[in-house]
Protein backbone atom coordinates (compact mmCIF):
# COMPACT_ATOMS: atom_id res chain seq x y z
CA UNK A 1 0.00 0.00 0.00
CA UNK A 2 0.98 3.15 -0.97
CA UNK A 3 0.77 6.94 0.47
CA UNK A 4 -0.23 9.41 -1.44
CA UNK A 5 -1.20 12.99 -0.66
CA UNK A 6 -2.80 15.44 -3.65
CA UNK A 7 -2.55 18.71 -2.86
CA UNK A 8 -5.63 20.42 -4.37
CA UNK A 9 -8.87 17.96 -3.90
CA UNK A 10 -10.15 20.14 -6.80
CA UNK A 11 -11.90 18.77 -10.31
CA UNK A 12 -9.15 16.99 -10.70
CA UNK A 13 -7.63 16.01 -7.45
CA UNK A 14 -11.05 14.50 -5.91
CA UNK A 15 -11.51 12.05 -8.55
CA UNK A 16 -7.81 10.86 -8.35
CA UNK A 17 -8.34 10.63 -4.93
CA UNK A 18 -11.27 8.03 -5.65
CA UNK A 19 -9.10 5.80 -7.81
CA UNK A 20 -6.00 5.64 -5.93
CA UNK A 21 -8.82 4.56 -3.46
CA UNK A 22 -10.40 1.79 -4.51
CA UNK A 23 -6.60 0.76 -5.83
CA UNK A 24 -6.17 0.58 -2.18
CA UNK A 25 -3.28 3.43 -1.56
CA UNK A 26 -3.77 5.24 1.45
CA UNK A 27 -4.83 8.62 0.79
CA UNK A 28 -5.20 11.69 2.45
CA UNK A 29 -5.20 15.35 0.46
CA UNK A 30 -6.20 19.29 0.97
CA UNK A 31 -8.74 21.96 0.46
CA UNK A 32 -8.98 25.44 1.42
CA UNK A 33 -12.69 25.59 2.81
CA UNK A 34 -14.73 23.79 5.59
CA UNK A 35 -17.75 23.21 3.30
CA UNK A 36 -15.78 21.50 0.87
CA UNK A 37 -13.74 19.43 3.85
CA UNK A 38 -17.31 18.41 5.21
CA UNK A 39 -18.27 16.76 1.86
CA UNK A 40 -15.08 15.00 1.31
CA UNK A 41 -15.07 13.80 4.83
CA UNK A 42 -18.88 12.08 3.93
CA UNK A 43 -17.02 10.74 1.08
CA UNK A 44 -14.76 8.81 2.97
CA UNK A 45 -11.35 10.82 1.18
CA UNK A 46 -9.15 11.87 4.35
CA UNK A 47 -9.19 15.54 3.82
CA UNK A 48 -7.47 18.19 5.64
CA UNK A 49 -7.87 22.39 5.76
CA UNK A 50 -4.83 23.82 3.70
CA UNK A 51 -4.08 26.73 2.17
CA UNK A 52 -1.04 28.78 0.44
CA UNK A 53 -1.51 32.97 1.18
CA UNK A 54 1.12 32.66 -0.25
CA UNK A 55 2.33 31.39 3.28
CA UNK A 56 0.76 27.96 4.74
CA UNK A 57 -2.27 28.39 6.95
CA UNK A 58 -4.73 25.37 8.01
CA UNK A 59 -4.75 23.08 10.70
CA UNK A 60 -2.73 19.47 11.14
CA UNK A 61 -1.39 20.69 7.09
CA UNK A 62 2.12 18.77 8.40
CA UNK A 63 0.30 15.32 7.31
CA UNK A 64 -0.02 16.20 4.15
CA UNK A 65 3.76 16.09 3.60
CA UNK A 66 4.17 12.93 5.83
CA UNK A 67 3.55 10.63 2.74
CA UNK A 68 5.81 8.60 0.18
CA UNK A 69 4.12 10.66 -2.65
CA UNK A 70 2.79 13.43 -3.33
CA UNK A 71 0.66 15.09 -5.98
CA UNK A 72 0.37 18.88 -6.87
CA UNK A 73 -2.22 20.54 -8.51
CA UNK A 74 -2.31 24.25 -7.46
CA UNK A 75 -2.41 26.26 -10.65
CA UNK A 76 -1.85 30.22 -11.22
CA UNK A 77 -4.91 31.84 -10.22
CA UNK A 78 -5.62 33.05 -13.71
CA UNK A 79 -3.64 32.45 -17.04
CA UNK A 80 -2.34 36.28 -16.87
CA UNK A 81 -2.94 37.20 -13.49
CA UNK A 82 -0.20 37.94 -10.04
CA UNK A 83 2.68 35.23 -11.24
CA UNK A 84 4.80 36.87 -8.59
CA UNK A 85 1.89 35.09 -5.98
CA UNK A 86 2.16 31.77 -7.32
CA UNK A 87 5.71 31.68 -7.37
CA UNK A 88 5.75 32.65 -3.80
CA UNK A 89 2.91 29.79 -3.10
CA UNK A 90 5.69 27.75 -4.69
CA UNK A 91 8.71 28.46 -2.31
CA UNK A 92 6.80 28.45 0.83
CA UNK A 93 5.52 24.89 -0.26
CA UNK A 94 9.47 23.76 -1.31
CA UNK A 95 10.31 24.48 2.36
CA UNK A 96 7.61 22.30 3.37
CA UNK A 97 8.79 19.83 1.25
CA UNK A 98 12.69 20.02 1.26
CA UNK A 99 11.88 18.93 5.13
CA UNK A 100 9.66 16.41 4.73
CA UNK A 101 9.79 11.89 3.89
CA UNK A 102 8.19 13.06 0.27
CA UNK A 103 10.74 11.63 -1.94
CA UNK A 104 8.07 11.31 -5.62
CA UNK A 105 6.27 14.71 -6.53
CA UNK A 106 4.09 14.67 -9.71
CA UNK A 107 3.72 18.21 -10.22
CA UNK A 108 0.90 19.85 -13.16
CA UNK A 109 1.81 21.88 -15.45
CA UNK A 110 -0.16 23.09 -18.61
CA UNK A 111 0.61 23.11 -21.90
CA UNK A 112 0.27 26.90 -21.77
CA UNK A 113 4.18 26.64 -21.00
CA UNK A 114 4.65 25.80 -24.87
CA UNK A 115 5.48 28.76 -27.21
CA UNK A 116 2.51 30.83 -28.14
CA UNK A 117 3.62 29.89 -31.75
CA UNK A 118 1.85 27.96 -34.94
CA UNK A 119 4.78 25.14 -35.79
CA UNK A 120 4.58 22.05 -38.67
CA UNK A 121 5.43 19.87 -35.79
CA UNK A 122 3.95 19.15 -32.78
CA UNK A 123 5.63 20.44 -29.82
CA UNK A 124 7.36 17.37 -27.86
CA UNK A 125 8.33 17.40 -24.12
CA UNK A 126 11.87 17.91 -24.75
CA UNK A 127 11.18 21.53 -27.03
CA UNK A 128 13.79 24.19 -25.21
CA UNK A 129 11.65 25.97 -23.56
CA UNK A 130 12.99 29.15 -22.30
CA UNK A 131 12.37 32.94 -20.55
CA UNK A 132 12.11 34.33 -24.08
CA UNK A 133 10.24 31.90 -25.95
CA UNK A 134 7.68 30.48 -23.25
CA UNK A 135 3.66 30.99 -23.31
CA UNK A 136 3.60 31.57 -19.93
CA UNK A 137 6.44 32.78 -17.67
CA UNK A 138 4.60 31.66 -14.88
CA UNK A 139 4.47 28.30 -15.38
CA UNK A 140 7.81 28.35 -16.96
CA UNK A 141 9.36 29.50 -13.46
CA UNK A 142 7.01 27.18 -11.19
CA UNK A 143 8.61 24.00 -13.07
CA UNK A 144 12.13 25.79 -12.76
CA UNK A 145 10.92 26.11 -8.88
CA UNK A 146 9.91 22.95 -8.27
CA UNK A 147 12.89 21.22 -10.56
CA UNK A 148 15.80 23.04 -8.91
CA UNK A 149 18.15 21.53 -6.74
CA UNK A 150 15.43 18.96 -5.70
CA UNK A 151 15.97 15.63 -3.23
CA UNK A 152 12.99 13.91 -4.50
CA UNK A 153 11.59 12.32 -7.62
CA UNK A 154 9.85 15.09 -10.01
CA UNK A 155 7.60 14.29 -13.57
CA UNK A 156 5.88 16.81 -14.70
CA UNK A 157 2.35 16.85 -16.04
CA UNK A 158 1.39 19.33 -18.99
CA UNK A 159 -2.57 19.23 -20.01
CA UNK A 160 -4.16 20.49 -22.37
CA UNK A 161 -7.72 22.17 -22.24
CA UNK A 162 -9.32 19.87 -19.50
CA UNK A 163 -13.02 19.44 -20.13
CA UNK A 164 -16.04 16.87 -19.26
CA UNK A 165 -18.64 16.60 -17.30
CA UNK A 166 -20.04 20.29 -17.13
CA UNK A 167 -17.37 21.73 -18.85
CA UNK A 168 -18.42 21.59 -22.58
CA UNK A 169 -16.44 23.90 -24.95
CA UNK A 170 -19.71 24.68 -27.29
CA UNK A 171 -21.44 26.06 -24.38
CA UNK A 172 -19.05 28.74 -24.39
CA UNK A 173 -19.16 30.12 -27.24
CA UNK A 174 -23.21 29.52 -28.36
CA UNK A 175 -24.76 31.70 -30.00
CA UNK A 176 -21.49 33.91 -30.08
CA UNK A 177 -20.42 35.80 -32.73
CA UNK A 178 -16.98 36.01 -34.95
CA UNK A 179 -15.37 32.48 -32.91
CA UNK A 180 -12.42 31.95 -34.16
CA UNK A 181 -13.15 28.26 -34.86
CA UNK A 182 -10.61 27.58 -37.83
CA UNK A 183 -7.40 25.94 -35.56
CA UNK A 184 -7.28 22.56 -33.81
CA UNK A 185 -7.33 21.67 -30.67
CA UNK A 186 -5.09 20.21 -27.66
CA UNK A 187 -7.68 18.62 -24.99
CA UNK A 188 -8.02 16.17 -22.57
CA UNK A 189 -10.94 14.55 -20.81
CA UNK A 190 -11.31 14.76 -17.10
CA UNK A 191 -11.26 11.07 -16.87
CA UNK A 192 -7.99 10.66 -18.70
CA UNK A 193 -6.16 13.44 -16.73
CA UNK A 194 -6.83 11.27 -13.67
CA UNK A 195 -5.83 7.95 -15.56
CA UNK A 196 -2.63 9.27 -16.82
CA UNK A 197 -1.28 11.04 -13.17
CA UNK A 198 -2.56 7.68 -11.72
CA UNK A 199 -0.60 5.28 -14.67
CA UNK A 200 2.50 7.50 -13.78
CA UNK A 201 2.46 6.53 -10.48
CA UNK A 202 1.26 2.87 -10.93
CA UNK A 203 4.20 2.25 -14.00
CA UNK A 204 7.12 4.45 -11.81
CA UNK A 205 7.72 6.92 -14.59
CA UNK A 206 9.73 9.37 -12.41
CA UNK A 207 11.94 11.99 -13.49
CA UNK A 208 10.26 13.03 -16.74
CA UNK A 209 8.02 15.30 -18.13
CA UNK A 210 4.81 14.43 -19.82
CA UNK A 211 2.46 16.23 -22.44
CA UNK A 212 -1.01 15.43 -21.00
CA UNK A 213 -3.55 16.01 -24.37
CA UNK A 214 -5.85 13.35 -26.76
CA UNK A 215 -3.63 12.52 -29.77
CA UNK A 216 -6.37 13.65 -31.91
CA UNK A 217 -6.50 17.20 -33.18
CA UNK A 218 -10.28 18.65 -34.33
CA UNK A 219 -10.86 21.69 -35.23
CA UNK A 220 -12.31 23.71 -32.80
CA UNK A 221 -15.60 24.70 -35.47
CA UNK A 222 -16.37 20.87 -35.67
CA UNK A 223 -16.35 20.03 -31.82
CA UNK A 224 -18.61 23.47 -31.21
CA UNK A 225 -21.43 22.41 -33.70
CA UNK A 226 -20.82 18.63 -32.63
CA UNK A 227 -21.74 19.87 -29.15
CA UNK A 228 -24.37 21.91 -30.30
CA UNK A 229 -26.03 18.95 -31.95
CA UNK A 230 -25.63 16.32 -29.16
CA UNK A 231 -26.41 18.73 -26.32
CA UNK A 232 -29.42 20.56 -28.06
CA UNK A 233 -27.38 23.69 -27.79
CA UNK A 234 -27.17 26.72 -30.14
CA UNK A 235 -24.45 26.47 -31.97
CA UNK A 236 -21.83 29.54 -32.39
CA UNK A 237 -23.95 32.33 -34.74
CA UNK A 238 -20.90 32.95 -37.14
CA UNK A 239 -17.30 32.43 -37.13
CA UNK A 240 -13.75 34.24 -38.00
CA UNK A 241 -13.00 34.47 -42.09
CA UNK A 242 -9.41 32.48 -41.16
CA UNK A 243 -7.89 30.41 -43.64
CA UNK A 244 -7.04 26.62 -42.06
CA UNK A 245 -3.10 26.46 -42.00
CA UNK A 246 -0.47 25.68 -39.30
CA UNK A 247 -1.77 24.95 -35.62
CA UNK A 248 0.05 25.35 -32.27
CA UNK A 249 -0.41 21.61 -31.56
CA UNK A 250 1.12 19.62 -28.66
CA UNK A 251 2.17 15.63 -28.95
CA UNK A 252 1.32 12.83 -26.95
CA UNK A 253 3.47 10.65 -28.75
CA UNK A 254 6.01 9.99 -25.01
CA UNK A 255 2.96 9.27 -22.98
CA UNK A 256 1.14 7.02 -26.09
CA UNK A 257 4.69 5.17 -25.73
CA UNK A 258 4.72 4.29 -22.73
CA UNK A 259 1.73 2.20 -22.84
CA UNK A 260 -1.10 4.24 -21.85
CA UNK A 261 -4.09 4.08 -23.90
CA UNK A 262 -6.92 6.82 -23.85
CA UNK A 263 -10.51 6.10 -23.16
CA UNK A 264 -11.14 9.74 -25.15
CA UNK A 265 -8.49 9.87 -27.73
CA UNK A 266 -10.77 12.31 -30.11
CA UNK A 267 -12.39 14.93 -28.58
CA UNK A 268 -15.14 15.35 -30.78
CA UNK A 269 -16.43 11.81 -28.84
CA UNK A 270 -16.09 13.15 -25.20
CA UNK A 271 -18.78 12.76 -22.96
CA UNK A 272 -20.51 15.37 -21.11
CA UNK A 273 -22.85 15.41 -18.12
Amino acid sequence: MTTISIIGLGWIGEPLAANFKEKGHQVKGSTTSAEKQEKLIAKGIDSIRFSLNPHPEGIGFNALFQSEILVLNIPPRTRSGDGIFHLEQLKYLRSLLDRSPVRKVIFVSSTGVYPEVDSAEEYMEDFPISVENTGNDTLFRAEQRMNSDRNYDLTIVRFGGLLGDDRIPGKYFSGKENVAGHTRVNFIHKQDAVRMLAWIIEKELWNETFNGVAPVHPLRRNIYEKNAADLGIAPPASYQNEPDGMDRLISSAKLLKTGFEFEFPDPLEFKYQ
